[in-house]
């Protein structure tokens, strides 16, 4: 009969060297830092920037990054630039939040029918392709010099993006996701708030940020061939204002708070709602 060898699992386990996981070095831990290493691309930007317009030596052309961050702070100062930047987001966002809700209307109205369907795509396939500031003067002749132009403008801009990627994601729901709705008698807008909404949520806020990147640059576009509305500019007409003047360094300033903005929005506002919705629900596609 022969022996049986009985092996102890843990014996074995222990009998082979043991892996302890490699530390980073100094060097290596803050180079895996990702805001170290954007902050860095931006220092190097600025480099290029400063180095370039001193060879360039035409201030009329291209200011040096010294000069621009001068014309920004005395603009900052003056409470000029802070007037022209808050303008603008009132305007923002009025026609942003409008063309999110007629876009929400839209998509749940053509994920309930198939008639809504159709008409959402009909609408989308002939307006979206239509660039928002070419409606520009048409808003002018409907609506008159004054906020209505820009707001219309906007929602043209805002709607068709947000609607697009809302059905879609809306579309692409897994039916064992809807069946569980059904299974709970879900119907209507509590179906739509229950279960679609968190199911394709990482499309919409795509969406949404399509449409505000959307917005925001038609704003300043046609505040650039818009000019005053109610008796303030925004800051599209601080810019066509400076380059008037012939004041280059406002110009770029005003360039530069126009990025400033859009960074602070998509750090701030669109990275606030991803950790409170995508990352809390587990749904990160």
């Amino acid at each position: 009969m022969s022996a049986m060898i009985h092996l102890n699992p843990d014996a074995a386990l222990s009998a082979g060297p043991e892996i302890e996981p490699r530390r980073m070095g100094t060097l290596e831990a803050i180079w895996s830092n990702t805001a170290f290493r954007k902050t860095m691309i931006l220092v190097l930007l600025a480099v290029i920037w400063e180095s370039y317009a001193r060879y360039l030596g035409n201030p009329l052309l291209f200011p040096t990054l010294t000069d621009t961050i001068k014309a920004l702070v005395s603009s900052i100062a003056s409470g000029v630039l802070p007037s022209r930047t808050w303008a603008s987001l009132k305007i923002l966002a009025i026609g942003y939040s409008s063309g999110v809700l007629l876009a929400a209307v839209l998509t749940i109205v053509a994920i309930n029918t198939r008639l809504g369907t159709d008409l959402l795509e009909t609408l989308t396939a002939t307006f979206n392709p239509l660039p928002a500031i070419a409606l520009l003067p048409l808003a002018l002749i409907w609506f008159g010099l004054g906020i209505g132009s820009l707001v219309f403008v906007l929602i043209h801009s805002v709607l068709w993006a947000v609607a697009l990627n809302t059905h879609s994601g809306f579309r692409s729901v897994s039916q064992t996701t809807r069946m569980v709705g059904w299974n709970y008698e879900l119907r209507g807008l509590r179906y739509v708030a229950k279960i679609l909404i968190p199911a394709a949520f990482p499309t919409i806020l795509t969406g949404l940020k399509i449409g505000w990147a959307f917005a925001w640059r038609t704003l300043i576009a046609a505040e650039l061939v818009f000019g005053v509305s109610s008796g303030q500019g925004g800051l599209g007409w601080f810019i066509f204002e400076s380059r008037n003047m012939l004041n280059i360094p406002s110009v770029f300033a005003g360039l530069l708070t126009v990025i400033v903005v859009g960074l602070i929005v998509e750090s701030l506002v669109f990275k606030t709602i991803e950790r409170h919705t995508i990352q809390k629900w587990g749904v990160q596609s």
